[in-house]
């Protein structure tokens, strides 16, 4: 590590403290984390089984929430397996490359989650308000479109943040990374030089993915409350919304936490650290954790099939 007029340039290796302020008992904030990382783990891949398993779950719903499953599973353990080893084992150094690859996969899942969301919302509002048309525009070969297309907007807008950094930033002020993770707000602050075309591709990348994909889903639920609220029957109108109240519940808990963790970190100069820190972790960490629980109680396909599972074990 060489230093340049008080400066670090170019470090190989960076310093992850974990949450600044709570040092001292980030041993014991763990244990939720992991807890919630197991449960994450057991309920996608217990989904993911099942949908696999079951032939009448291979429709477009469900193949969209077994891709959510892959992607929540992909995302919690870019950051849960080195956070642990900060908190439990203190090893908090990572090489540079290698921070910048966490940083690349962990808001490549993220942009790719939401996308996944707004695929979601555009299958339920076409099943609710052009249902004869469902079967013909959702084949599985646009399924597969679709889950190709938002991971490939997601990757090609997200590397650009590490050319960037990789290529205009040469000094550094510090280190070490008040973060438990590599963010990519987090490790542009470390900068010692002018950042402010990272920040604003930051914002352009925020904004492009998280931004218009909210807007494109809530603009499908009006249309679908809309038409819901249309039906003659109450039973129809109350069997209709059923069938989204757990995607509803799923994109209230992602977008709701990315939102406020996002203004947070960049507006919120007078929150203290830790709690940016911890609302950044309960983001990449809850909605992996809940997307099974939701579905699971929500969707009665799903449900039987997991207490089939369970009831034959308790039997045998």
């Amino acid at each position: 590590m060489f230093k340049f007029n008080g400066t670090v340039l170019m470090p190989s290796v960076l310093t992850l403290i974990g949450i600044p302020g709570l040092e001292s008992v980030q041993c014991w904030i763990g244990i939720p984390f992991c807890a919630m990382y197991i449960v994450a783990l057991f309920g996608n891949f217990l989904l993911l089984v099942i949908i696999k398993s079951e032939q009448s779950l291979h429709e477009p719903m469900y193949l969209f929430l077994a891709m959510l499953g892959v992607t929540d599973i992909a995302l919690s353990t870019c950051i849960l397996p080195k956070m642990l080893g900060i908190f439990w084992f203190h090893v908090p150094d990572i090489y540079f490359d290698v921070c910048l690859l966490q940083m690349w996969l962990i808001h490549t899942f993220q942009s790719t989650e939401s996308g996944i969301l707004l695929a979601m919302a555009l299958d339920r509002y076409v099943a609710i308000c052009h249902p004869l048309r469902h079967a013909t525009i959702f084949t599985h070969q646009l399924l597969t479109q679709i889950g190709v297309g938002v991971t490939l907007r997601a990757a090609f807008l997200v590397a650009p943040c590490l050319i960037l950094i990789k290529c205009r930033v040469k000094h550094y002020q510090t280190p070490v990374v008040s973060h438990s993770y590599c963010e990519h707000m987090a490790i542009v602050k470390l900068a010692a030089e002018d950042v402010g075309i990272n920040k604003i591709y930051g914002l352009f990348v925020a904004f492009s993915i998280l931004g218009l994909d909210v807007i494109f889903i809530t603009l499908s639920y009006i249309r679908i409350f809309i038409t819901v609220f249309t039906l003659p029957q109450k039973e129809a109108r109350f069997k209709a919304f059923n069938t989204c109240i757990a995607h509803i519940c799923a994109f209230l808990e992602f977008y709701l936490l990315a939102f406020f963790s996002f203004f947070t970190h960049r507006f919120g100069f007078h929150i203290p650290p830790y709690i940016h820190i911890l609302l950044s972790n309960l983001y990449l960490l809850v909605p992996p954790m809940l997307n099974p629980v939701v579905y699971g109680v929500k969707t009665k396909h799903i449900r039987d099939r997991v207490s089939k599972i369970f009831y034959s074990k308790d039997a045998s």
